[in-house]
């Protein structure tokens, strides 16, 4: 718990420093859309204090040794693809790209990790056998397996962006994944200590940030941090062996709920990339729930599924899939009907 307890408090002491520079830089969050809820300027940056934290963690755990069972390569791969990350977001937050342009960023950090040596042999088939993904090679890479780990990495990093519309949800959830991803590491069937210890790290991080992160907010994520934690959570899943089971549980109802928001958005002939109030979130707080009690319900959620996936085998894991799959729907035609009767017209 060292690691946990040491990235926790660098990253809760280094945000004051990143607080200070985006005001310094003006680097700041207006309230001039319908989306945005604060009613305040408040200063963004907050994915430089996880970068920074899970960095010098990931340093301190290669030079220590506790990174030997991971290539250094893959490793310096998911670093620098966080820092190609983190630099597409600091630009968006202080000149707003355009969607064309931002999207490069995740796009050029998806195939460094791919690039430098992290694909997948084959996925678990719960209902027997596995599903192999590497009898085709280009160039030395699997083409499938390579492509699955592009694509997944790209989809979780839209999803983390997409869930950042409340104070400390991405954060939160994305601790919650960390702490999953550890948990299941450490598992006799699993047991990769290196991943273990760096989904620790990640996760002191994502929780050292919290507190200042958390309803009133002091500080957000910004686009950097928002991207960040999924590419983190996408990449710490599949960079030794895949736990793509477990993220999916933990971050099931924001997957499903922002592939039905661009679903919507592509029905209404809108672009899927610009933000709007159609999120689950945002439907909470319609029928009258509080930002804390929002944010803290899908934290509830995402614990409950991910402790699930840590003791399930694949075919339970399937059917929790299933459960959560059918759970999503539940709430939403929930909330619709409790939207309906708040406003009636």
């Amino acid at each position: 718990m060292v690691f946990f307890a040491g990235s926790f408090a660098l990253s809760y002491f280094l945000t004051y420093a990143v607080r200070r520079l985006a005001l310094h830089l003006q680097i700041n969050d207006v309230p001039d859309a319908e989306r945005k809820i604060h009613d305040r300027v408040l200063p963004k940056l907050g994915g430089l204090s996880l970068f920074f934290t899970f960095t010098l963690g990931a340093l301190i755990l290669a030079l220590t040794g506790g990174a030997d069972e991971l290539s250094l390569l893959k490793l310096a791969g998911i670093v620098v693809g966080g820092a190609i990350i983190v630099l597409g977001g600091v630009l968006d937050d202080k000149y707003d790209l355009p969607a064309w342009l931002q999207i490069c960023f995740p796009t050029a950090a998806a195939l460094l990790v791919v690039i430098c040596g992290t694909h997948i042999s084959y996925i678990t088939n719960p209902l027997g056998g596995p599903i192999v993904l590497d009898q085709y090679k280009v160039l030395g890479y699997p083409v499938f397996g390579s492509l699955f780990v592009f694509l997944w990495i790209m989809g979780l990093t839209y999803t983390t962006k997409f869930l950042d519309g409340m104070d400390g949800l991405v954060s939160g959830i994305s601790g919650i994944a960390a702490v999953a991803i550890f948990a299941l590491s450490l598992a006799p069937e699993v047991n990769q200590t290196s991943t273990a210890l760096l989904a620790l790290v990640f996760a002191g991080a994502a929780f050292g940030f919290l507190p200042h992160n958390f309803y009133p907010a002091k500080i957000f994520l910004g686009e950097g941090g928002s991207t960040y934690t999924g590419f983190m959570i996408a990449s710490l899943a599949v960079i030794s062996g895949g736990k793509i089971a477990t993220a999916l549980l933990v971050l099931g109802i924001p997957i499903l709920d922002a592939a039905w928001v661009i679903v919507k958005r592509l029905w209404f002939r809108s672009s899927p990339f610009v933000g709007d109030k159609r999120h689950l979130h945002f439907r909470l707080l319609d029928i009258g729930l509080s930002q804390r009690q929002s944010v803290v319900i899908l934290y509830l959620f995402a614990a409950a599924f991910g402790g699930i996936a840590v003791f399930l085998q694949s075919y339970g894991k399937l059917i929790a899939l299933l459960a959560l799959s059918g759970l999503m729907v539940a709430i939403i035609l929930v909330v619709a009907l409790l939207y309906r009767r708040k406003n009636p017209r």
